[in-house]
């Protein structure tokens, strides 16, 4: 069941987020989110833009939201997504049924493009957003530093 988050949502959703802070590099958060300040992030999306999540036999398995791509009124139609999916529940389609549904979301706001920035190498991701029809428009080398390694980023685009 795919449905909008709610707060109450924030402790699974920090629980799926914090593995991926404090073992990788796919996040340049370096700190783990408490359900507070991921219940806080909700509320601040969930204003202006879709926050969802996916239930697997009544738990939230993963969760995918948008942000607003840049402040200044030009962009009001482009967003950045994001997408996690727990380990556990990885290679069963999760995202991509998520992703879709959030995309479709989007496109009904009247959202025109769909950027997704990828921290390098990150083979499943890139194939996620590849087999959503996103196309790779850029990349930036070494802008993050975290786990003593530079980090690239790539940037992928879907106009809606």
């Amino acid at each position: 069941m795919i449905r909008s988050a709610l707060a109450t949502d924030a402790q699974a959703m920090a629980d799926i987020y914090n593995p991926f802070i404090l073992g990788t590099t796919i996040t340049f958060e370096e700190e783990a989110v408490t359900p507070q300040e991921m219940a806080s992030r909700i509320g601040i999306v969930l204003l202006a833009l879709p926050w969802l999540v996916i239930e697997v036999q009544g738990t939230v398995a993963g969760y995918a939201c948008a942000t607003p791509w840049k402040t200044r009124s030009a962009y009001r139609r482009t967003v950045e997504s994001a997408i996690y999916v727990a380990p556990s529940q990885a290679g069963q389609g999760l995202g991509t049924r998520l992703y879709e549904a959030l995309l479709g979301e989007l496109q009904q706001l009247g959202v025109h493009a769909v950027l997704g920035g990828i921290a390098l190498p990150n083979e499943a991701s890139v194939a996620l957003h590849e087999r959503l029809g996103f196309e790779k428009v850029g990349q930036l080398q070494q802008v993050g530093w975290k786990l003593q390694r530079w980090v690239d980023v790539g940037y992928w685009e879907k106009r809606l």
